[in-house]
Order: structure tokens, then sequence, then C-alpha cells
């Protein structure tokens, strides 16, 4: 494009007319622009064909996979794979995304077939993976794949069937019978099993287990072709709990499945998360106890920054939580440059999710970019409670091998206690590497810094970030509140210098629906995007500043800013919970409530009416102090320490 055109496309995008930015950029011939732009505006497809007009297969291929074009995902595999190096960096980034069977087949196109067999084992594909094993005259790994597959999930049993047949292939008959005989009549690998099983018990003389098996084949037909067999199945997906309709397998450790699900109840998509404990060997009994911790956790954790509990079946044991379509921070980490002020954003809704669990008295001890989620609104979610403790946070138990050394505190590292203020070093560990895209060092050396990298950052800025990351605990913030407040009373920039571009890029968060706002005449206004009851105050002079106080003292009692809507000239505030004070309030509720003045001191406001009207009770009987638009001008911070001791006093 010339320098005219070049300026139209700039002009659109600034506009923030992305799609229409993209539409000219693809029909002026610049498809890398094009694919770019429709990319930013989550039209994957497109992104995916200017991608391979512009001849980047190394991101048409990861965009055709979000938008479920496997024509388009086949030809860029078929250009792909003639780049070696380029294609084995994809595949790497593909299985870092959980895109397992699309990274197994790069690397097995590439003759990476040792990594190619673990990839289809990821992907849960136990039975390509055993073959290219046994090819690679690794029978004894193949064996190993085939069983841990049938212990993850007993009753897929084309794995039962393959493992029989390479146990027989080796003599290992008693061991063959033993994986054939669980799959029961009307499996369609039924009557290639039989003529396995007649064979196996004949060869062991159990001559008339031989001859019913032999006579069920006949009723079937004989033994029929397995080809065929597996072209008529078709794919069938099951259906888990009564209600959960499989379609896929996210992923699969050794203690856990993570299936994505249809709740055929409720129409909604949802993670279905499986116990496996018996794959550990010996260590099934922790890991179970790991398991229901985490459902205590989520259980008590009601926060719009942690991801949602649904459902809960002792039977599996399996957890249901809500579907974090946005992907994990490790992808987005992994695939761009975050900039600073998302970046502050997603560490802020970290803070806030731990400080309610530390509240509540749980530490999380394994902060980490996986561990954090998004949804399709794009809010940050904190997930994986697995290796939270439960309990008094100033005896916790020691680490151990819990957390991931990158983003684990240097005391639990050595084996000591983990506090509150271990949970915030993984934050500011994460919070690092959005900033600077460098991991931090585990001995607390730094080769960069945020200013270092952002043009618009500066010295006070490394502060507070390299203050999370402390290695002295008793450097660190005292709190998540303390640390949420010191991010956010510093400006943070929105906007990046040009980089060059990686060669994978994560999909970015949705927008949401126009129609925000749900109204009704007898319920608490609804903001749809993310599910709260909101109580909304005009803007004016006076209550916009005072709005930005409550959220720069940022106190768990204090009425919580959401957000401030310019289009309608409006404030809008967390519904307050509860019922009006109609009691007296407790030395330890009269102590809260004096650190929420405090604080609200602290960010330059006074309260001006701390009485019963403007505390609320919860139904856990948390305490909120509600925002109050204007005051009067003799309104004094000494006044509303005053009005504390009135609380505490009957109510009569």
């Amino acid at each position: 494009m010339d320098e005219a055109e070049d300026e139209d496309v700039a002009r659109l995008v600034q506009e923030e007319r992305i799609a229409a930015a993209a539409t000219l950029a693809s029909a002026r011939g610049d498809a890398r622009t094009a694919s770019e732009l429709f990319e930013r505006a989550c039209e994957w497809r497109r992104a995916a064909e200017e991608a391979v007009r512009a001849g980047d297969d190394a991101r048409a291929l990861p965009l055709a996979i979000v938008a479920e074009e496997d024509a388009l995902a086949e030809t860029a595999l078929e250009r792909l794979v003639r780049d070696s190096a380029m294609a084995a960096r994809v595949a790497g980034t593909l299985e870092r995304r959980g895109e397992h069977r699309w990274a197994a087949r790069v690397l097995e196109r590439t003759g990476q077939r040792a990594a190619a067999a673990k990839a289809w084992e990821k992907a849960g594909e136990a039975v390509r993976s055993a073959e290219i094993l046994e090819e690679l005259k690794d029978a004894v790994g193949a064996a190993r794949v085939l069983e841990a597959a049938v212990r993850r999930a007993p009753t897929r049993w084309e794995n039962h069937l393959a493992l029989g047949r390479l146990l027989l292939r080796y003599g290992k008959t008693e061991a063959a019978v033993r994986a054939l005989q669980p799959i029961p009549e009307n499996a369609p690998e039924r009557p290639s099993a039989l003529g396995l099983l007649a064979q196996a018990l004949g060869h062991l003389g159990f001559d008339q287990a031989a001859t019913e098996a032999a006579r069920e084949l006949a009723r079937l037909g004989g033994a029929p072709d397995e080809k065929k067999i597996s072209d008529d199945r078709g794919e069938i997906k099951p259906r888990l709990f009564g209600r959960y309709d499989v379609v896929r397998e996210v992923a699969s450790t050794a203690t856990a499945r993570v299936l994505q699900c249809t709740d055929a109840v409720r129409a909604e998509v949802v993670a279905l998360k499986v116990f496996a404990g018996y794959d550990t060997r010996g260590g099934g009994r922790d890991v179970l106890a790991r398991f229901e911790r985490e459902v205590k956790v989520l259980g008590a954790l009601d926060h719009p920054n942690v991801v949602p509990l649904r459902d809960y079946f002792p039977d599996g044991p399996a957890l249901v939580l809500g579907w974090m379509s946005g992907g994990t921070l490790e992808t987005m980490i992994e695939a761009r440059s975050i900039a600073p002020a998302r970046a502050i954003e997603i560490a802020c809704a970290v803070l806030s999710a731990l400080g309610e669990a530390h509240r509540l008295g749980v530490l999380h001890r394994d902060i980490k970019p996986a561990n954090v989620l998004f949804d399709a609104a794009g809010v940050a979610r904190l997930g994986d409670f697995g290796v939270a403790h439960l309990g008094d946070l100033s005896a916790t138990a020691t680490a151990g091998l819990i957390g991931t050394l990158a983003y684990m505190s240097p005391e639990q590292r050595e084996g000591r206690p983990a506090t509150v203020r271990s949970d915030l070093y993984g934050v500011g560990a994460i919070l690092f590497e959005m900033l600077t895209g460098e991991r931090l060092a585990t001995d607390g050396t730094t080769k960069v810094r945020p200013s270092g990298v952002h043009r618009d950052l500066a010295a006070k800025h490394d502060a507070v970030v390299l203050a999370l990351v402390a290695q002295d605990p008793a450097d660190r913030p005292a709190d998540a509140f303390v640390a949420r407040r010191s991010l956010t009373a510093l400006p943070w920039p929105s906007t990046l210098e040009p980089a060059a571009p990686r060669p994978l890029d994560a999909p970015p968060s949705q927008r949401p629906p126009a129609e925000r706002l749900e109204t009704s005449p007898t319920e608490p206004d609804l903001d749809r995007w993310t599910g709260r009851a909101v109580e909304r105050v005009p803007v004016t002079p006076q209550s916009l500043a005072r709005a930005g106080a409550f959220a720069r003292a940022g106190h768990v009692a204090l009425q919580t800013v959401l957000r401030v809507n310019a289009e309608s000239r409006e404030i809008w505030l967390a519904h307050p919970l509860g019922r009006v004070l109609d009691r007296p309030l407790k030395p330890a509720e009269i102590a809260t409530l004096r650190e929420a003045i405090e604080a609200l001191h602290a960010a330059g406001a006074v309260h001006g009416k701390v009485d019963r009207a403007h505390v609320f009770v919860g139904a856990d009987e948390l305490l909120t102090l509600r925002f109050v638009p204007e005051v009067e001008p003799t309104a004094t911070m000494d006044l509303d320490r005053i009005a504390l001791p009135r609380l505490a006093a009957s109510t009569a």
C-alpha cells in the first residue's frame, strides 16, 4: 500500500473500526496487516485466510484451528512442514495451547516421531501413540501408554483392544485376557476382542471359555473388518453424570482429566475436571485429598475473579467448573506483548481473588500464569486451588513440592511455611513477566526492569513491582489489598511501542454484547458482562472524585466502584448485599470499619456518613460501608472516627 492508503487503514484502526480496517487492507493487497487486524476483530477464519495469502503459515495454522476451519488448517500444515525448524516451533506453541492433536500431526510429518508419540498421548489418542512407539522398537513404552490410557478412561474400549493385541504379540497372554475381558457386548470393539480372546484363552488351556468366545463371535457374524467397524462407528460423544456431553479432552495429567463438555440441562459449556488419582502409583490418597480440598475452597469462594464452581459429583469424583474460553495467561504471555495497563488489570484481578481467599483463611500456594484464566469477556479469574491450604494462615504447612519453581517464593523453595506474602510473590512474578517478557530469576536478580522495556514507565513503577517479589517476605506488601492499592495508585500506559510479531498469537478476549445493563423494576440492575448486581449514581465532579478515592482505597469493607459509564454519565457500584445494620457491632467489626475508613482517608477523602443507614451486613456477616456521592462541607476525618464507637452501642 502507498502512504495515503496506510493512513486510511490507520484512521480506521484509531476509530476502533478494526474489521473495516482489515477489509480495506485486504482489498489493497496487504494480507499480513489484514490478517493481524482480522485477528484483533476476532474474525478467526478471515485472519487465517489472509495469513495463508501472506505465506505466514506459522500464524495461519493456529488461527485456522481456532476458527475450526479444517481445510484451511490442512493447507497451512502442508506448507508449514516444508520448514522443519519453523514447524517444530509451531508444534511447541500448539502444545502449550493444548492443541495436542495438531501438534502431533506437525511433529509426525516432520519426522519427530518420538515427540509425536508424546503429543498423541496428550491428545487422548493413545492407540496412535502406541503404534508409533512400537514402530520405534519401544514396545514397553507403547504398553505403558495404553495401560495409563485404560486407567484414565476405563470405558474407551479401543485402548483395551489395542493393549490386548500388543500384549498378545509379545507373549503376555494372561495380561492380554485381562485387558480384553472388560470390553462389553454392545461395544463396537467386542467382535475383534472376541477373536483375540478365543485365541488367548485357547493358548492358556481354557478350552471351554475359548469355545464360548468363538460361539459369541459366530453369532456376531465372525470377525468383521476392523477398519470398516471404525468407519461405520462414527464419533459418539459420551454423556457423563447424566447431563454433560463430552466435546473434547482439554488436558490430562496423572491426577486428573479436564474435559470440555456441554451441560444438557443449562445448555452452557463447562469444564469437567475428573479425578484420576489411581495413576499416581501410591499417592492416590494424597491426590484425592487435594482434589477434595479444591472443592471446599471453591465452594467457599464466590468471587468474580475466581473460576466458578458449578457442581460437584463425589462419585467421580468430579468438579464442574465454568468454561474459560479466553485461554490462560501462560498462552497470552507466550503469544504477544501485554500493555502495562492490561498487565496491571490482570494482576489486580488476581490480587482481588487472593484478598477474598486470604480473608477466608485460604492460601493458594501455586500462583502461576497457567492458573490465571480468562472468560469470554476477558475477565481474569484465578483457578486451580487444588494445592490451597485451609486453616490458620499463621501456621501453614511447608511447601514441599507444591507450586511451580519459577513463580514460587524464596521461603517456599527453602521449605519454610508459606504465608499471605508468599502468594503475593507469585503475583509479582507473573506481573514482572507480563511487563518485561522475561521470567524472574529464582535468586531475585533481574537483568531488565519494567522501565527499561516500556518508555512510559519510570523508577516508581519498578519499585512497586519489585516490592512484590522482594526476597524477604517482610519487605513485601502486608496483604493483597495493600498490594492492589500500591499498583492502582500509579498511572500505567495502555499502549505499546510496535514490536516484532511473534510466530503465534493467542486469541484475544471476545467483546461482550453491547447491551451490558439489564434493568428490572423489582430487582437490582444486572451487569451482564460480569453477572454482578450494580447500583448506579449520577456523575458529578464531587461523586467522580469520591469514586476515585473509593477505588484507590480498595478495602474489602468499602462498597466497590465497578466502572464509570461515559455514555450514560453514571458511576456503577457493586450492589450491597444483605441488610441495613440492625445490631451493635462487635469490637472486631469496628476494627474492620476503622481500617476501611483509614484507607479512604489515605486516598484523600472523608466518608461523612458513618452511621447505621450506611452500613450493610451480608448473609455471611461481612460489613459493607456504602458509597456516599456527596457530603457536607463540614465533614472531616475526625468526625468519621468519632462516629465509629456509636455503632457499637445498642440499636434502641
